[in-house]
């Protein structure tokens, strides 16, 4: 039954996919749509042979505190763990996450990004950059679980270390045409489907479960159920959270704001699922919803141009996410999953200790690690970016030559060429 779990919440992950296509496409315009939903399979499909040649044991082989060094090209059906997991199953599970992580770093590509440079990404970052972080986390060996990091399911292993490969891409990319003005002011491009974001966004809300509930590993104690609670209250907080904040601020009941306030609220709980009472689930998804507002807006005001927010989303709520245990993990929580009680269950500082020097150390990683493979990508194919013809006409039409509507992108080049 613990593989059968398993694998089950491995194809809810996996189906985060599917929200992914469709928040990144309806938070962006028309003319690129094809193009998102192509380029995530595509790279999915780049993410798990690589994960399977080397990024597998990269985490898990044998090694060191700072890398895996076995298990690479990965084929064990034999070997069961303490809980009577084969190898096969939890190969699988953890594919998922680091194609995740692949596809939030994607995040900061969106509109301006060639495909070439989507493909070298896509093995660097799934070869390198994920394997790392998560060795560190994860792994009994790394470094940063020796010292009782706690990261049930990937606010810094997955979300954090996505983030910050998004930033390293749209600093580099720099933003989209007409984005912000001379003076600093932002322009806003808004996406063309706020019905597929929220589809999107509802998609990626019950893949979490496989995500976090799934992190448990097994069924026979029930604390799966627990952990779908917390993630449960943690968005639904977060959601109304960041209504509420949005109103607030600008009289207006912002849908996308909202939407990425669900989405805040299942990050910030990724890390902390597992180690805090419901209570704190609430607060800190409502923490996640309110800070992700202002983060939007900060990145608008320092002039990156992060087109899914996966800066705010993943990255700061992300941050949030991890340092949270650290305030509210329970002893009985922490007993059971590893690391200390939080500083408020009279853990003092040692766990807050940990989790702010994970974030510091992975956090800085990911991007320098990221922002150098990305210039030696710049400096083979001649550049990240396409043209800005292309980018003008879309990259469904630039990069893939037919458009992901073709009636409605066909019917306006007509017009055009008609002068109607």
């Amino acid at each position: 039954m613990n593989n059968v779990w398993l694998t089950v919440a491995a194809i809810l992950v996996l189906f985060m996919q599917g929200g992914f296509i469709l928040l990144e496409a309806g938070s962006t315009r028309m003319k690129n749509a094809g193009h998102i939903a192509g380029k995530t399979i595509f790279t999915v499909g780049i993410a798990s042979l690589v994960f399977w040649a080397v990024g597998y044991g990269f985490i898990y082989g044998e090694g060191n505190a700072i890398i895996g060094l076995s298990d690479f090209f990965f084929g064990d059906f034999t070997s069961f763990d303490a809980e009577g997991t084969t190898g096969s199953v939890d190969f699988f599970f953890q594919l998922t996450f680091a194609a995740i992580a692949l596809t939030i770093a994607f995040g900061g590509f969106a509109e301006r990004g060639k495909l070439a440079a989507y493909v070298l990404f896509a093995i660097a970052f799934s070869a390198v950059v994920y394997p790392l972080v998560a060795h560190w986390i994860w792994s009994d060996a790394g470094w940063l679980s020796s010292l009782g990091k706690q990261d049930f399911a990937g606010s810094t292993v997955v979300h954090l270390t996505g983030a910050m490969g998004a930033l390293a891409a749209t600093i580099l990319l720099k933003p989209r045409l007409g984005r912000f003005n001379k003076d600093g002011t932002a322009n806003e491009i808004f996406g063309h489907n706020q019905v597929f974001t929220a589809l999107g966004v509802l998609i990626l809300w019950v893949g979490w479960f496989g995500f976090n509930a799934g992190s448990t590993g097994g069924v026979a104690d029930g604390f799966f159920g627990y952990v779908a609670l917390n993630t449960q209250l943690a968005a639904g907080a977060g959601a109304i959270a960041a209504l509420f904040i949005v109103y607030a601020v600008t009289g207006k009941s912002d849908v996308p704001t909202m939407l990425n306030g669900a989405l805040a609220g299942l990050v910030a709980i990724t890390a902390s699922c597992a180690f805090v009472a419901p209570w704190a689930a609430v607060i800190i998804g409502t923490i996640g919803g309110l800070i992700v507002f202002f983060s939007m807006k900060f990145f608008d005001k320092a002039r990156i141009d992060d087109p899914i927010f996966a800066l705010s989303v993943h990255g700061v709520a992300g941050v949030w996410g991890t340092i949270s245990t650290g305030f509210f993990a329970t002893p009985e929580l922490a007993e059971m999953n590893g690391g200390l009680a939080g500083l408020f269950y009279g853990g003092g500082f040692s766990q807050l200790g940990v989790q702010i020097i994970s974030v510091v150390a992975c956090g800085a990683f990911a991007f320098i690690a990221s922002y150098l493979l990305l210039l030696g990508i710049k400096a083979i194919l001649g550049g990240l970016r396409v043209t800005e013809e292309e980018e003008i006409m879309g990259l469904d039409i630039s990069e893939h030559g037919s458009y992901g509507y073709p009636e409605n992108m066909q019917a306006e080049v007509d017009k055009k060429k008609t002068g109607a």
